[in-house]
């Protein structure tokens, strides 16, 4: 038969433990305001504190409120989230300041009812910024609270189930104090990241390991259970990378929905397909030299994608590319800031060598 656990004060134990080991110097823990924490909390999904800090503090020198965010195009707001990544995030924060702009007279909504319908916010995002910006009684459940708490609880299965979710979401609400939300609600993150982590959880210096289910039964790495796993498909395109007779390179805006929505990209071609005869009756370029160059694989949440890039140089014949909107000319010189996927950046910043390579 198990041990039973020593009864610990959880939630007063961790309070204590933030008080003289948590982070309290992190950007957004400065002037605290409702919009300055909900980007932070937006950044932060799927997304380590040490990356997010130079991306968070050169967008709150861009966009320093809500209504600069909202009158930025989605461009800017993209370029500037250019290799962060997840860029739904982005675009979702983008519509999400228009709306508050438009529909609360640019003020954060203060209930979890209003934030919720917001795009990009959920149940966790929306509790995070009423705790930390105003204090009030929410409860959090990010992945950093999930480990915590599956690991206190020994809590089987995956914490993606709507069971096990259910199950944590009721143990979250239990522990979370009517006072000192804010610290509490940093304090439960601050745990998870730097002490209840993933891979090498440093039990000895956990504030609750007394009581911990997991410790007790030395199956820290049991909890929380994976996601099942599965194998990711491979998925494959050209990307054609056209350079005119000016020197700049063709770029295309991808649309709204889907992988890298909204970013600039090069245009892409099916493998297999007659690369020349394609450039040629889509866009009335005629090429003048191509080369192909290594598959560059990229890796996405639910497939790897092989990019064969296709670095030509071509001549506008018969310049066809009416939809302005949607095809540009690109150099980067021109200090145009275009939100571009990482790939497609690293890609334009090693384009003139291999150009030029063609002409030798």
């Amino acid at each position: 038969m198990q041990a039973q656990p020593p009864k610990i004060d959880f939630t007063s134990r961790l309070l204590e433990w933030y008080a003289h080991h948590g982070r309290h110097d992190l950007p957004w823990q400065q002037e605290v305001t409702p919009y300055r924490v909900w980007v932070s909390e937006i950044m932060l999904q799927q997304t380590r504190v040490s990356a997010v800090i130079p991306y968070y503090n050169a967008f709150m020198q861009q966009f320093p409120d809500v209504k600069a965010l909202a009158a930025a195009s989605l461009d800017e707001v993209l370029h500037s989230w250019a290799g962060l990544g997840y860029y739904a995030r982005a675009r979702n924060l983008h519509c999400a300041a228009g709306e508050i702009v438009e529909y609360y007279q640019g003020e954060i909504p203060a209930t979890m009812d209003q934030l919720m319908v917001l795009p990009g916010i959920g149940r966790s995002t929306a509790g995070a910024i009423l705790a930390l910006s105003q204090g009030l009684r929410h409860s959090i459940l990010d992945g950093n609270v999930k480990r915590v708490l599956s690991r206190f609880h020994a809590v089987a299965g995956w914490p993606g189930r709507p069971d096990v979710e259910r199950n944590l979401w009721a143990i979250a609400e239990a522990y979370t104090p009517d006072t000192h939300v804010a610290d509490y609600t940093q304090a439960i993150m601050d745990l998870g990241a730097t002490v209840c982590t993933r891979r090498q959880p440093r039990c000895g210096d956990c504030p609750v390991s007394g009581g911990c289910m997991a410790r007790i039964a030395s199956r820290q790495h049991n909890f929380p259970e994976p996601r099942p796993g599965k194998i990711l498909p491979v998925r494959k395109t050209v990307f054609a990378i056209l350079q005119n007779e000016a020197g700049q390179v063709l770029l295309e805006q991808r649309p709204p929905a889907g992988i890298w929505g909204g970013l600039w990209a090069f245009p892409e071609c099916a493998p297999g397909e007659d690369f020349t005869g394609w450039i040629r009756d889509r866009f009335g370029c005629s090429i003048n030299a191509l080369e192909y160059r290594a598959i560059l694989r990229h890796t996405f949440s639910h497939f790897h994608l092989d990019i064969v890039p296709a670095y030509a140089r071509v001549t506008t014949d018969n310049d066809i590319l009416h939809d302005t909107g949607r095809y540009c000319w690109y150099a980067p010189e021109a200090n145009r800031r275009l939100g571009m996927a990482t790939p497609v950046k690293k890609l334009i910043e090693g384009m003139y060598a291999t150009i030029n390579s063609l002409d030798k």
